[in-house]
């Protein structure tokens, strides 16, 4: 066993706090990786507070790690010892459904679903180990620690010569802005909109400019507009009605990075006939949707969940070359409840992402 140790909190109402903890060794085909760095994700503090009400406690959150492999067990092909890389949202998957063989691991519809890096699997089984419980086990601790051990095929490479600091985020952030686009067919030309600009909103405007989109970003915060125009990209305030009204019918894709419950009926109007409105920030029922302006011109509203590997290991490659990444705050691992809270209030622009050197257990020092 390996002793590691790691942030978690043990109820939804607590702090995140140092916690000791074994992870298994390196089995065959797995990979032992030294964290560096982890990225936090609006989506930690849902599940650390228990706002999806699945959370399994002890919650140790992280699904943006990024580290140096350690050890690899036998087998293993794809990493090497002293290899940079990195792990997103999953860490197995059943292999054996429908999706899981096209390659989209992140919609398995395997008896548990996926496996999370955190929390265990998006379908938790209180059974023993079985075909309906393949995982056997109910939790997992994520990336909010110094060791990770993960089977290689859900092990990233990170490019060489990439900020590891600035993979951490992409790892989620990068490819669940990326994926729908990919999937709905963004190329250059398209007037591409982004509704929110925060962790999501942000790396989707700088992806969808990279793809040669015409973006245009929907904010509440007037700083924000700034940012936008930082950036290369138009700005629009949500509530400047004579704007929106000047944007009907104009947009090819919009997507909304909205980390909680929020109205999309306001965007929809936005879209051109056929063309779709896909949702990958909230995972929680939303304002209903006014479906005579979806019907009168054949528009979607869709729904995305994170990425599968191999466009997690395209978007990396793809924000390598083009040199874009998110906009980041390094923080030491005891200022992890004081970014927690920055974020619900949005006063963090951007994402922060945890320099896991600062994490010591108490015989290091």
């Amino acid at each position: 066993m390996i002793k590691a140790i790691g942030y978690a909190t043990k109820h939804s109402f607590s702090r995140l706090k140092p916690l000791e903890f074994d992870r298994e060794e390196a089995g065959p085909n797995e990979v032992e990786i030294e964290v560096t760095h982890c990225g936090v994700c609006h989506s930690d503090i849902h599940q650390a507070k228990n706002e999806w009400s699945n959370t399994v406690y002890p919650c140790m959150p992280g699904h943006e790690v990024v580290g140096r492999v350690a050890r690899v067990g036998e087998g293993v092909t794809k990493h090497a010892v002293g290899d940079i890389v990195g792990v997103g949202c999953m860490i197995e998957s059943c292999r054996e459904c429908a999706p899981c063989k096209a390659g989209d691991e992140n919609y398995c519809e395997g008896p548990n679903s996926w496996l999370a890096t955190y929390n265990g699997p998006m379908v938790p089984s209180a059974k023993a180990p079985t075909k309906e419980n393949m995982y056997s086990r109910d939790n997992t601790f994520g990336g909010y620690s110094n060791v990770i051990v993960v089977n290689e095929d859900f092990v990233l490479n990170i490019p060489p010569g990439m900020n590891p600091a600035v993979a951490a985020p992409i790892l989620c952030a990068g490819v669940t802005t990326y994926s729908p686009m990919k999937h709905w067919g963004v190329e250059a030309g398209d007037k591409v909109g982004v509704i929110g600009f925060g962790g999501l909103g942000h790396m989707a405007a700088k992806i969808a400019k990279a793809l040669g989109a015409e973006v245009t970003i929907f904010t509440t915060t007037k700083e924000k507009l700034e940012e936008a125009q930082k950036l290369g990209v138009a700005g629009v305030m949500e509530d400047d009605k004579d704007a929106l009204k000047a944007l009907e019918m104009s947009f090819d894709f919009m997507l909304s990075t909205i980390p909680e419950k929020h109205d999309v009926n306001p965007f929809i109007k936005l879209l051109k006939r056929d063309c779709t409105l896909t949702i990958c920030g909230a995972l929680e029922p939303l304002a209903p949707v006014n479906n005579m302006e979806a019907a009168a011109h054949r528009k979607s509203v869709a729904g995305s969940l994170i990425g599968n590997l191999a466009d997690t290991q395209e978007i990396l490659d793809f924000c390598a070359e083009h040199d874009i990444g998110p906009e980041i705050e390094i923080i030491p691992i005891d200022d992890i409840n004081d970014a927690y809270k920055k974020i619900e209030s949005g006063d963090v622009r951007f994402r922060y992402v945890i320099d896991m050197s600062t994490l010591k257990r108490s015989d290091d020092d």
